[in-house]
């Protein structure tokens, strides 16, 4: 390992002052699910104070904003400091001298990467002048169009052939002379030659235009193939470059990490995000990690989901592969979100006729077994009414939600039930606590959702290929600078009501405790209150309200770093 001395740029940063610092924490930060240590909080403003004196980086973050990270670590001397990263490419580079560098420079001058890319893009320009060049012959039209008009008259042969032979079999139901019967047959012989001869004809002038096509189809495919291929090897090449430590000293490189996570093929920029470069150098450098966070710094990102000065956790996609690894032989916080489920076994049933049961979900407990967790609402539902037939839950509520949960103890009900979930009749209503002010009294959220794919299981707002989502909501009281508020969605998409929330294109305020779009609490405060539908049997509509303790009016808002 080389020491701090040996690297030519100096990447460890000194505190402004050490007057006031925080004690270090006594575990290093769960990358995943972390409020950030105060250590982090005053690194993270000097980075943001050194960029604001860089006028060419504050005009690029201005444009397009950029996730930073902050690694507070102790030197050799027993001394803090901190160190500074960013994702990605920033402006135009990705190694600035304040900042950690890459895990490998692709953009290291003379680098075969650089090389073999260079080569790969003048193949590039190849194909795609010999395509401008073979689309300008026309050959290609020309060899659809003759291929149409070939099968068209075939085909109108073929048919013709076909009624003739059955006008043929009707006059043999009647007696023939011997040349009326001789006439036949050379009618049928006469126009299955004719179909060969146009067979022939057809595919002999397809060939001499495929003949003449050959001489820019074959060096297409055959430089399309050289393309995949040197494309594969590079980016197999490339993936294998990045090898990262951990704090017990042994290495490993991406496709190994991806392999061992059983991830398959590491996405494109895994191992080029702020916290693997953050932990690799302070390892090179003999530094001890203590803390870290990521922050958003610059123009929002467009979907509203990451504001600048917010932080945020690592994405999964690319980088839980690669931390899971680098993290060993640290001492790392427990993720809060994998809190201990519910101790007890029961639940409480809020309302239950010969049809129906509902139900009250404590928050931390699965709508229905997970992979690796076999205890959920279902599993216990199915313990408390066993002569119930059918799938009983009839909607979901996601783990960290609690609330009502309204379940079918026959398949018929069940399947009634879901009709009008599904037709959007069923009233429902939800409690939240927000981490910030509402201007607004009551107003409306139509944002469309799609899945955050690096950032699994995160959602995010699509506006091009997202699925419609609208949420009604209703101000019921602000205290403490938090906001309680009621939610009416109506449309079911997957975490709706919390990038609603969290989206500065919706309210700009995450619901308190969601550690995937705001800041871990104690839980997070999302509560199913109310639902409303239409009985399959009585017919009559059905109100249930189950209102969770920390929404009533007389309770405490909850205590949470804001």
């Amino acid at each position: 390992m080389r020491s701090p001395a040996a690297d030519p740029v100096c990447r460890l940063h000194r505190f402004a002052s050490d007057t006031g610092l925080s004690a270090p924490p006594q575990q290093f930060t769960n990358p995943f699910c972390y409020a950030p240590h105060p250590l982090c909080l005053a690194a993270a403003r000097e980075v943001q104070e050194w960029i604001g004196h860089e006028a060419s980086l504050s005009a690029s973050l201005a444009h397009e904003g950029k996730m930073f990270g902050v690694l507070v670590v102790r030197d050799g001397d027993g001394r803090l400091g901190f160190l500074a990263a960013f994702s990605g490419l920033l402006g135009g580079t990705n190694d600035l001298p304040y900042f950690v560098p890459p895990v490998f420079d692709l953009l290291r001058p003379g680098e075969w990467f650089r090389t073999e890319e260079a080569g790969i893009s003048a193949l590039n320009r190849r194909i795609a002048d010999l395509e401008e060049a073979y689309s300008a012959t026309g050959l290609a039209q020309r060899l659809a169009s003759q291929s149409a008009q070939a099968e068209a008259r075939i085909e109108s042969l073929k048919q013709d052939i076909k009624r003739h032979k059955s006008e043929r079999d009707l006059r043999r139901q009647h007696p023939l002379s011997p040349d009326e019967a001789e006439a036949l047959v050379r009618q049928s012989q006469h126009e299955k030659a004719e179909l060969r001869r146009v067979r022939q004809a057809e595919a002999e002038a397809l060939a001499a235009l495929a003949s003449e096509a050959d001489r820019y189809v074959q060096p297409l495919d055959a430089w399309k193939a050289e393309r995949r291929r040197r494309s594969a090897d590079l980016q197999d090449w490339l993936f294998r470059q990045f090898r990262f430590r951990n704090a017990r000293g042994a290495a490993a490189d991406l496709p190994a990490l991806f392999e061992a996570a059983d991830q398959g093929t590491p996405p494109a920029g895994a191992g080029e995000c702020a916290a693997p470069k953050l932990l690799q150098y302070a390892y090179l450098h003999r530094l001890a990690p203590l803390c870290m966070a990521e922050f958003w710094w610059g123009a929002p990102r467009a979907d509203g989901l990451r504001r600048p000065g917010r932080f945020y956790p690592a994405c999964t996609g690319k980088c839980r592969p690669i931390l899971g690894f680098m993290l060993q032989g640290l001492d790392v916080e427990p993720d809060p979100t994998a809190a201990p489920r519910p101790e007890h076994e029961g639940l409480q049933v809020v309302y239950e006729d010969q049809q129906i049961v509902v139900v009250e979900k404590p928050a931390g407990l699965l709508s229905v077994p997970g992979k690796d967790e076999a205890d959920s609402v279902l599993t216990r539902l199915r313990r408390l009414r066993p002569e119930a037939e059918g799938p009983l839950l009839v909607h979901r509520l996601d783990m960290a939600t609690s609330g009502l949960l309204l379940a079918a103890k026959d398949k018929a009900t069940h399947r009634a039930l879901q009709a009008q979930f599904e037709a959007r009749t069923v009233g429902k209503r939800y409690s939240a606590w927000l981490s910030g002010p509402i201007a607004s009294d009551e107003g409306s959220i139509s944002l469309p959702i799609g899945p955050d794919w690096h950032h699994r299981p995160c959602q995010r707002v699509d506006l091009e290929q997202g699925k419609p989502a609208l949420t009604h909501f209703h101000v019921e009281r602000r205290e403490a600078g938090l906001t309680l508020v009621s939610f009416f969605p109506q449309t079911g998409r997957t975490h709706q009501l919390r990038v609603h929330a969290a989206s500065s294109l919706g309210l700009d305020a995450p619901i308190v405790g969601d550690a995937l779009y705001g800041r871990p609490a104690d839980r997070l405060y999302l509560h199913a209150a109310s639902l409303a539908f239409v009985h399959p049997v009585t017919g009559q509509e059905v109100g249930i309200e189950c209102e969770a303790a920390w929404a009533r009016p007389d309770a405490e808002p909850p205590h949470c770093a804001r």
